[in-house]
């Protein structure tokens, strides 16, 4: 089976009024100009999210205007080359054959098949329940029979509420109800997962060996089928803020690998955008530093046109990343502490509480993963819970196990509250009660002199909402609550927007007992609207008293910088970052790396012995210290990227 390293993808996805498909498509020469890329896996559509086909195709609608079979010759001039290929289908979206089979697509609950907006790819999507799924597999062996693939890929898995009769009868026959869209989507997601496990189960009768990749659903739902993953993130569209979550969650779910998608354009269905340079290559380092192997997906003109262009930048990044593979080859993150959210994919992809939790710990340069219900906690010796995750009965017997091992919790808003009991499923652990929801608004907090460190002595604002809780024996308060002079509020002659701080209150904002230490706000929230400093000191002095001893420490290095490790037997590899994303209008960009000097990191020995430090891929070596249980060494430049290695002395037994 093929283990995929540096990818293409294709999104070519044509419509049928195009008179010329493939009529320039020289196949030697693209196959030859993307091999000259380093691209080992290479991704390219069977059949598009149009309903039409590119190869010879007996079952399906091959396209009016292509005259030859496309893919089966880019199959064979791939297999000759030695690229791996795996064929496109998009499994959600089929719009010629939803046209001429109505019966295949979804009803939604108005009781139309189309939806709204109508300028959306996703205005005809198929009903997994319907002929068309016999009809999507019957595709995907044909093609599977007879074309040399690696790979196959099933795109758009999406969860479509559908409520047809084919669906309304196998909801009746298991009890669910049909007129809950909630209960309908989860039927939906059910479905898809079930299509999902069809279409490998006959695929892989043809080919045992063929990688398969289902984007959609969940990844927990897909991890014993898929033998990959693939994070697709366009910084341009979705943020900067999508990757670094989904980076430190996916590679928590086994061993398969995971491959970080990013794009040549700034949105998909631009064919005429190409990303600078230093934009692409900052989201494939990323993805490098953080154990995902890089993928740049691109739009293959309907014509077959040669897109030098994009293919030389493509080379020009794609070389310069193989220069360092000897020290990204299989190399595996190294943690310490966790972001505990046990939540959905589509909570995972647009929580803002994740989101601010992640750049905090980031901006901290804490090497951390993300996990769910999913992962194993077993390893961390801190786990965060973040403003809003709720103690099932599973998550308080693995958090008591986890506190038990004499390990740390940090939880912040109303994580860990139990709502269905009133209280908390830990509250002996906790030492604290839940009495309610706290009204203060807007909230400010002082801080004791134990953790007031490198915190200015005023009155500090939360920006979030928060709750009231009753300090048990025992349990020291770190931070208590200042009440303004009134809440803000309109009381029909004043708006009371002025709100400055009057006096302290008796209510805890962080409690810690033992070694849990709660805040009574959602801080994480509140850092995410107002970003504030204040609120993250305080969160890393509270984590610095748990967690003392930190993988990495760095000195003159500032806060938008980033510090990953990655190891490999015998070294272990300290990934520099310093691209700082600017918004241009509706756009975040990256256009170039900022250049720092003489930057200290700072890594945690972890009884092992470094011989020598240096610069890869040039192996410049660095004067480097043992003090403390560290070793320290000074980077003297980096400009966007470096990537400093510590090799391990290896002893020799005679």
């Amino acid at each position: 089976m093929h283990q995929p390293k540096y990818c293409l993808f294709y999104d070519n996805h044509t419509m049928k009024s195009v008179p010329d498909v493939g009529e320039n498509f020289d196949v030697q020469a693209f196959t030859e100009r993307v091999k000259r890329c380093g691209v080992d896996y290479l991704v390219f559509h069977a059949r598009c999210n149009q309903g039409l086909a590119y190869y010879d195709t007996r079952i399906g609608i091959k396209h009016p205007s292509l005259k030859y079979d496309l893919f089966g010759k880019l199959s064979e001039a791939c297999n000759k080359k030695g690229i791996a290929l795996a064929a496109y289908f998009n499994a959600g979206i089929s719009h010629e054959e939803g046209l001429y089979h109505r019966d295949w697509t979804t009803l939604y609950f108005d009781g139309r098949s189309l939806r709204e907006p109508r300028l959306t790819p996703h205005v005809r999507t198929m009903c997994y329940n319907s002929g068309y799924r016999d009809h999507l597999i019957a595709m995907v062996k044909e093609v599977v029979s007879n074309y040399a693939i690696a790979g196959l890929m099933v795109d758009c898995l999406i969860s479509y509420p559908c409520v047809c009769p084919v669906c309304v009868r196998e909801m009746k026959e298991n009890g669910i109800d049909w007129s809950d869209l909630d209960s309908v989507t989860r039927f939906s997601e059910a479905s898809a997962i079930r299509l999902a496990k069809e279409i490998a189960k006959e695929a892989k009768k043809i080919n045992p060996g063929l990688l398969i990749s289902n984007n959609y659903p969940s990844y927990e739902k897909l991890k014993d089928i898929n033998n990959y993953y693939d994070v697709v993130c366009l910084p341009a569209s979705d943020g900067y803020e999508f990757l670094p979550v989904m980076a430190h969650y996916v590679r928590t779910l086994g061993d398969l690998p995971v491959i970080n998608m990013t794009g040549r354009f700034y949105d998909w269905g631009d064919f005429g955008g190409l990303l600078p340079e230093e934009a692409i290559k900052s989201e494939l380092l990323y993805g490098l530093a953080n154990g995902m192997r890089p993928n740049i997906g691109g739009h293959f003109h309907p014509r077959g046109d040669l897109e030098t262009a994009v293919l030389d930048r493509i080379e020009k990044i794609y070389t310069e990343l193989q220069a360092r593979e000897e020290w990204y080859d299989n190399a595996k993150p190294v943690t310490d502490i966790c972001i505990v959210y046990p939540k959905t994919i589509h909570n995972l992809r647009n929580d803002m509480e994740l989101r601010s939790a992640v750049r905090i710990l980031c901006e901290l340069k804490q090497q951390f993963d993300v996990v769910t219900l999913s992962s194993d906690w077993s390893k961390y010796q801190v786990l965060i819970f973040p403003d809003s995750v709720i103690f099932t009965d599973e998550i308080a017997r693995r958090v008591k196990t986890h506190i038990d091992a004499g390990r740390s919790v940090i939880s912040t808003g109303i994580s860990g509250l139990n709502i269905q009991k009133s209280g908390f499923e830990l509250e002996k652990e906790w030492g604290i009660k839940y009495m309610g929801e706290n009204d203060l608004n807007p909230a400010y907090f002082t801080v004791g002199k134990n953790l007031s460190s490198g915190l200015p002595e005023m009155p500090l604002s939360l920006y979030s909402s928060g709750i009231d809780v009753q300090v048990l024996e025992g349990t020291r308060i770190e931070a208590i609550l200042i009440k303004p002079y009134q809440n803000r509020l309109w009381d029909g002659n004043y708006a009371f927007f002025y709100n400055p701080p009057q006096e302290i209150t008796d209510k805890p904002a962080l409690t810690i007992n033992g070694k849990v230490a709660h805040f009574s706000y959602k801080i994480f929230s509140g850092y995410y609207e107002k970003a504030s400093v204040e609120l993250r000191r305080l969160f890393s002095n509270v984590l610095n008293t748990f967690h003392s001893a930190p993988l990495v420490k760095v000195e003159n290095l500032p806060a938008f910088a980033r510090v990953f490790v990655t190891e490999q037997p015998n070294r272990q590899m300290v990934h520099l970052f310093s691209y700082i994303p600017e918004m241009r209008g509706n756009t975040p960009m990256i256009e170039e790396g900022v250049e720092l000097h003489d930057v200290k990191i700072i890594l945690r020995n972890n009884d092992k012995i470094f011989s020598k430090v240096y610069l890869a891929p040039e192996k410049t070596e660095l004067s480097f210290e043992v003090l403390n249980g560290y070793t320290k060494v000074s980077v003297p430049e980096s400009k966007g990227y470096s990537l400093i290695v510590f090799e391990q002395q290896i002893k020799i037994e005679i």
